[in-house]
Formats: structure tokens, C-alpha cells, sequence
């Protein structure tokens, strides 16, 4: 908590006591309930020792012991604001949200510095998060936004391109194979839902569509997808398990480009309401209407970590791999292996304005020598995006960003670059 440890005189603070508090205060909480913890036998009671020891406890992520401390300062100190916050804190850790909303909201009523007040609230907020994820939910949104794309198409900068397969000849690429710039609109929208059947049980589904027109005569790539999803999930303690069916559709300039139909599954490990872990495997099968040499199974697995720090910062980060298996024989050009890792961070300015990065990468080897450019492609691709997040009001969210993309590859078509600047307003209800 963001307040001084001093509380409640209890005669006098000894040495011990003093030299944990110090430890604590520097941020050394591991050290601190090393020193304390050979002593809690003789020490349980004193309400100073046991007030150290159960923040310590919280800092280090031993919640149960950090109960029992201060429990027992509570016991005799019923006033200590301090031990009644941290132990609102060590309860929503372990899982009982609705006693550690009593005890927030009570420290709260106390009268504490502001800072304190703002952790508090910052904890409440995390409490009503929690609650709401296990009720029955309906949750839609609507968005808009305008940009202009450097490369709508994602294609070389070079027009002529020598083939070895023919020679060393060069050939002239069809204007719209080349890189080509437009402003563009978007528009979208979705509906994502939870049906409780009981504390552990709940059916889970959403679906979103988008649309993207360009500028300038070209609307030849023009774009819209539709993804739906259904499945369960199950809850046991900080444990959350789900199976989900999907399939989404992918058209470019109204006739279908893509299909994908698929499962995916996911554990999310809540350590508690600022720090989870998640970990998934999704399978899919890829269907290409106008070019069925390139059908695939993709197959992919991955783990992420989330941690919401005091200050507000969230941070994320995590990694996956798989492979897009070609379903046709003799095309293993066309199916690859992936590695890849994305994170990012945002950080609030103010109680309506944040700011965030995320950054992507990919490597991409494929299976086997392209038949015209005669090696084995390999594609590094990566993702830089730069944002404001701003909520002017309630429900809504205007987003400007600006994304960079670059994949690397040593076969020239596939070798590209693009900007796009954009802004984004989302309504949600």
C-alpha cells in the first residue's frame, strides 16, 4: 500500500520490528519476512510485529500467512487501517472477494491519505472486475475510423522482378501485386455473451464483423470478416478452463478470399486480481475458395503474462509456435513452421488518457524451394504499433494510432513494408 507502516503505537517498536519496517519500506519485503518469520511463534500477538509481518507476507505473495497476521492485529486493533487494508487485499488473493470489499470499503470510510484512498480504489476496481467475469453477460460494441494505409495491399515496393526459375528473366508485376497507398474507413461491430449454469459452469460465445473501404479507385481491396466463437468454460478456484468452437470468413472485394473453421483451448491461472498466466492450443483449418493448393491445418500453442502494477501500468508479454501444414501433396512450398512473441504496455496520464505500445514478431520458414525463385522462402515479419487511448465519456473510446509493419524475406514478392496512421471511435454497451 502507497502509506507510511507506521499505525497505532503499541508501547514501544522494538529493534527487530523497526529494522523489517525499514526493509519493507526500501522495497526488500523478501528480506524482511525472512528476519520476522523465525519469530512469529514467540511474537504472535504484538500487534507492531504482526502488522511487518503481514505486509511482508503480501508483498512476497504469501497470502495465507498474511492472513493470519493480521487477523490477529484486527484483533486487538480493530482501527489499524493499515492492517484492515492489507488484509482486504490478502483476501481478494485468495479468492474471497466479497470479505475483502467489506474490509476496502470500510478503510476507506476510515479516512486514509489519498494515496492510500487511490490503491484502495484501484483494488476495488480490480474486485468488481472479478465478480463480473463470473455473471451472466451480454456486451456489445460499435466502432468507426478513418486512416491512411502506405500499403493497403502488402506488396513490394519493385515492379520488375527477376525469376531464376525462368532464367534469371524479369518479369513486370500486375499493378495491383505492386505497393499501392490509400486512405480508407472502417466499420464494425460485435456481441460477446456468458450464461452462468453454476459457480463453476458458464457457456461463452461472441461474434464480430468489420468492413474496410479504400479510397482512389480501389476498391478492388476492399475487405470484410466475420468471426463467430461458442464453447464453455469452467472455473475451479484461480483456475479457468475453456473449449471454444470457431469459424470466420475473410472477402476481399466481395468474393470469398478465406475460411477458417477451428477449436481452440485455454488455461488462465488468475494469481490474483493484477497478475494472471494463460496458456492455449488452437486448432484450425484454413480453406482458400479461388486458390485450394494453399489449404492448410494450422496448429498453434502459446502462453502470455499479464500484470497490472499499482501505478496503473499494465503489461503484457508472450510467446508461440506451430506450423500451417499444406493439405495438398507437393506444394510443401507452401506450408511453413512459426515462431513468434508479442507484448506490450500501457500506461494512464490521467483518469481518461492512456498511452500504449505493443510489439509483434514472426519468423516464418517454409517447407520447401519455391518453384520459381528456387530457395526455401523465410519471412521475419514485425509489428510495431504506437496509440492514445481516450475516454471523453462514458461507453466511450477514441483510439489514434500509428502501425508499422515489416517482413523480411528473401523471396521478393513476399518482401514489403507499410504505415498506417488511423483513428478509431468505439461506443460499447
Amino acid at each position: 500500500m502507497a502509506w507510511s507502516l507506521a499505525g497505532p503505537v503499541h508501547a514501544e517498536v522494538d529493534t527487530l520490528v523497526r529494522n523489517a519496517r525499514s526493509l519493507v519500506e526500501q522495497g526488500q519485503a523478501r528480506q524482511a519476512f525472512d528476519l520476522l518469520e523465525p519469530m512469529e511463534v514467540s511474537r504472535a500477538g504484538d500487534p507492531d510485529f504482526d502488522t511487518v509481518l503481514g505486509i511482508a507476507a503480501n508483498e512476497t505473495a504469501q497470502y495465507t500467512r498474511a492472513i493470519l497476521a493480521l487477523e490477529r492485529v484486527l484483533s486487538v486493533q480493530p482501527d489499524n487501517a493499515r492492517a484492515r487494508a492489507e488484509l482486504g487485499r490478502a483476501l481478494f488473493a485468495v479468492g474471497d472477494t466479497k470479505a475483502a470489499r467489506t474490509l476496502l470499503q470500510e478503510t476507506k470510510a476510515q479516512g486514509v491519505p489519498l494515496e492510500a484512498a487511490q490503491t484502495i480504489d484501484q483494488f476495488l476496481q480490480a474486485i468488481d472486475r472479478v465478480e463480473e467475469a463470473g455473471r451472466s453477460s451480454v456486451k456489445g460494441y460499435v466502432e468507426a475510423g478513418v486512416g491512411h494505409d502506405s500499403n493497403i495491399n502488402s506488396g513490394p515496393s519493385q515492379g520488375n522482378v527477376a525469376v531464376p526459375a525462368f532464367g534469371g528473366l524479369v518479369l513486370t508485376l500486375n499493378p495491383s501485386g505492386v505497393k499501392t497507398q490509400a486512405a480508407y474507413a472502417t466499420l464494425g461491430g460485435g456481441l460477446s455473451g456468458r450464461y452462468v449454469i453454476d459457480p463453476r459452469w458458464s457457456l461463452i460465445g461472441n461474434a464480430s464483423a468489420a468492413y474496410r473501404a479504400h479510397s482512389g479507385g480501389n476498391s478492388q481491396f476492399d475487405t470484410s470478416q466475420i468471426d463467430l466463437n461458442a464453447g464453455a468454460s469452467y472455473r475451479l478456484e484461480r483456475n479457468e478452463y475453456s473449449l471454444v468452437a470457431q469459424i470466420g470468413t475473410f472477402d476481399v472485394n466481395n468474393s470469398r478470399a478465406r475460411k477458417q473453421t477451428g477449436l481452440v483451448g485455454e488455461w488462465t491461472h488468475r494469481f490474483d486480481g493484477f497478475r494472471q498466466f494463460s496458456a492455449y492450443l488452437q486448432l484450425s483449418r484454413l480453406h482458400y475458395p479461388q486458390q485450394t493448393l494453399r489449404d492448410a491445418d494450422r496448429n498453434v500453442i502459446g502462453a502470455s503474462y499479464a500484470h497490472l502494477f499499482r501505478s496503473g501500468l499494465l503489461a503484457y508479454a508472450g510467446l508461440y509456435f506451430g506450423q500451417e501444414k499444406e493439405r495438398a501433396s507437393g506444394v510443401a512450398h507452401l506450408g511453413h513452421k512459426l515462431t513468434g512473441m508479442r507484448g506490450g504496455v500501457q500506461l494512464p496520464l490521467s483518469e481518461s488518457l492512456a498511452v500504449f505500445t505493443t510489439l509483434g514478431f514472426e519468423n516464418r520458414r517454409f517447407g520447401a524451394a519455391d518453384p520459381l525463385f528456387l530457395v526455401t522462402r523465410r519471412d521475419r515479419q514485425t509489428n510495431l504499433n504506437l496509440g492514445l487511448s481516450w475516454v471523453p465519456a462514458k461507453s466511450w473510446r477514441v483510439t489514434p494510432q500509428l502501425a508499422l509493419t515489416n517482413t523480411s524475406s528473401n523471396i521478393p514478392v513476399a518482401d514489403f513494408d507499410k504505415r498506417s496512421v488511423f483513428v478509431t471511435v468505439r461506443r460499447d454497451f
